[in-house]
């Protein structure tokens, strides 16, 4: 199968409920965009307003490859709607309060899935029907992994090992497949020269970069800490959300092992995600809330805390290696989510592909509630 072929064939609209006023000294905006993800647009847009980035708020990032609607505010200040060719802000009224995850409801998603073969089309309408019944696990998709190093690691394990090193190698040395070719170029040569900081600086070209191997140059005490330490607070915390967002679908996928009753596979980018089809134990699914983890996070029984104790015992952590002393520019924040999550299917049809010629299309208009992922819902139609 093949999704995202034109950004028309991901729609995602983010709903929400928002307490609108006149005198709010927050504007709100409903931001359309395509080509951009989230922050990079804010970024953009910061710069080009000329309003501080700390004052941009949303409720959820939305993907690059994809036509999304979603709310945003800006604290203090109003601007004229913008049209540009690839994204449009409108402005809508005010609130007392910056927008976030806790206002959005749900998102709605219009997706065609296109390259499908006959068989695969009635496999996935078949799917659908237990899907709508059982519901499927609830794991966080490809697209919050981005930082993850299949040679490497995650830059947060390292962080919280006191790695800093080894953080900051795959920071600035890790190839990702959007990765331009000059940036997957000069991404190996750090690589290859790495600790040689006098050459890696010469042949650092963005301001990161720069000021990172400057750092590792320069200082003579704690230069690798120092060094991370000026890593934007946003990224640190994206960096942060992929690790715990990898062990709570560790601990979600060994409940799905004990409960899930006959198993479904399917081969996502970085690993396998494990989806159940009639599961043997529902309503304790259904009821099971984890937290993703920090020091303080509790899991909700005995079960499920093993897991997570043995997930830890792996990558050689305590929970408290999550109360991080020294690194403060970010932290860990636990946040509960649902083990199970039943979408709300509106449109199933299929068609001829326009687009490769002989396969069908599968257009799919479906709700999930926020945080979860269509394409983790297309995962779950086409496994195996």
């Amino acid at each position: 199968m093949k999704l995202k072929v034109r950004p028309e064939d991901f729609v995602v609209m983010e709903r929400a409920d928002l307490p609108l006023n006149e005198k709010g000294n927050y504007s709100v905006y409903l931001l359309t965009k395509r080509g951009f993800n989230t922050v990079d647009l804010l970024m953009r847009l910061s710069k080009g307003l000329k309003i501080p980035y700390h004052r941009f708020s949303y409720g959820g990032k939305k993907d690059r490859y994809a036509l999304t609607s979603q709310y945003i505010t800006i604290e203090g200040t109003k601007v004229k709607d913008i049209s540009e060719k690839n994204f449009t802000l409108k402005y809508l009224g005010n609130m007392d309060r910056p927008m976030g995850p806790d206002l959005i409801v749900a998102n709605e998603f219009r997706i065609t899935v296109r390259d499908l073969k006959e068989e695969e089309v009635e496999k996935a309408t078949e799917e659908i029907e237990y899907v709508k019944e059982y519901g499927f696990p609830n794991y966080f998709d490809d697209q919050r992994f981005g930082s993850y190093s299949k040679e490497q690691g995650f830059i947060a394990e390292k962080i919280l090992k006191g790695h800093y090193n080894g953080a900051l190698k795959i920071y600035l040395t890790a190839i990702h497949p959007e990765d331009k070719r000059e940036e997957k170029e000069r991404k190996r040569f750090f690589f290859e020269k790495w600790g040689e900081w006098d050459a890696c600086l010469e042949r650092a070209k963005t301001g990161i970069e720069k000021r990172i191997f400057r750092t590792l140059l320069n200082e003579k005490e704690r230069p690798f800490l120092k060094a991370l330490q000026t890593i934007p607070a946003e990224e640190l915390s994206l960096f942060f959300s992929a690790f715990q967002s990898y062990i709570w679908n560790r601990i979600a996928e060994g409940v799905v092992r004990i409960y899930g009753g006959e198993l479904l596979r399917y081969r996502g980018n970085y690993w396998e995600y494990l989806f159940y089809r009639k599961p043997e134990a529902i309503d304790y699914l259904k009821e099971l809330i984890i937290p993703t983890p920090d020091q303080k996070s509790r899991m909700p029984d005995e079960l499920t805390d093993q897991i997570f104790r043995d997930i830890l015992a792996e990558f050689g952590l305590r929970q408290s290696s999550f109360n991080l002393r020294k690194v403060r520019k970010a932290f860990f924040k636990s946040v509960p989510r649902a083990l199970v999550v039943i979408p709300e299917v509106k449109e199933v049809s299929q068609g001829r592909d326009e687009i490769y010629s002989g396969k069908i299309l599968l257009y799919l208009h479906f709700k999930l509630p926020r945080g979860s992922y269509g394409t983790m819902f297309i995962k779950r139609l086409m496994a195996g």
